[in-house]
């Protein structure tokens, strides 16, 4: 697996090892001791995750930007396994060098790549194929009494989407998040998140 770096500190991009041949493909989607080997000592302690989720989405669908409060605040890898997002993570720790700044990749199922988004970050998507099917893995269970989210479409934020706004298809709960700047945050940059 190949990790690589981005212009926020703890934020990765993974490109497994495929294997390719006249049958098609194989490559490890995730392997518990290799993340233990390579990514824990990065972020300076091991990720256990509990539950994966799957979604199925056509184009123009954008989810996010979610996370949960404390003490339910989810460390996520995602990837794409059909089709194409774009995928987004949001700094929301106050105090952060960061705050409020995103990265964001294009995941598809051509290139296999993964992101990890850690505690302390909104994340959502936008669907760029026809339809596309999303999986990831969080490193704590869904709390609905700790859902929370910022709007998709805070242009304070600074998002391309690579959507027009107006093929973008929103939840309603979506479609009720404040900007950052109106949003209560319960955790910082000196909170322990794990």
């Amino acid at each position: 697996m190949n990790i690589i770096e981005t212009s926020i500190p703890g934020v990765f991009i993974f490109e497994p090892r495929v294997f390719n041949d006249a049958r098609g493909y194989f490559f490890e989607s995730f392997s518990q001791r290799e993340f233990d080997e390579k990514v824990a000592p990065l972020i300076g302690h091991t990720i256990h995750f509990v539950q994966d989720n799957e979604s199925m989405s056509s184009y123009g669908v954008m989810r996010g930007l979610h996370y949960q409060r404390m003490p339910y605040t989810q460390t996520k890898l995602v990837r794409c396994v059909k089709g194409a997002v774009l995928d987004v993570a949001v700094d929301i720790r106050k105090g952060s060098p960061t705050f409020g700044q995103h990265v964001a990749v294009e995941l598809t199922a051509e290139n296999h790549r993964m992101f990890f988004v850690p505690r302390g970050f909104a994340h959502g998507f936008a669907v760029l194929s026809e339809t596309a099917v999303f999986q990831y893995k969080c490193d704590e269970f869904y709390h609905p009494e700790a859902d929370a989210g910022i709007s998709l479409l805070d242009e304070s934020l600074g998002i391309d989407w690579r959507i027009p706004v107006k093929d973008a298809i929103l939840s309603e709960k979506d479609t009720r998040h404040a900007c950052l700047r109106d949003s209560v945050l319960d955790f910082d940059i000196n909170d322990k998140l794990y």
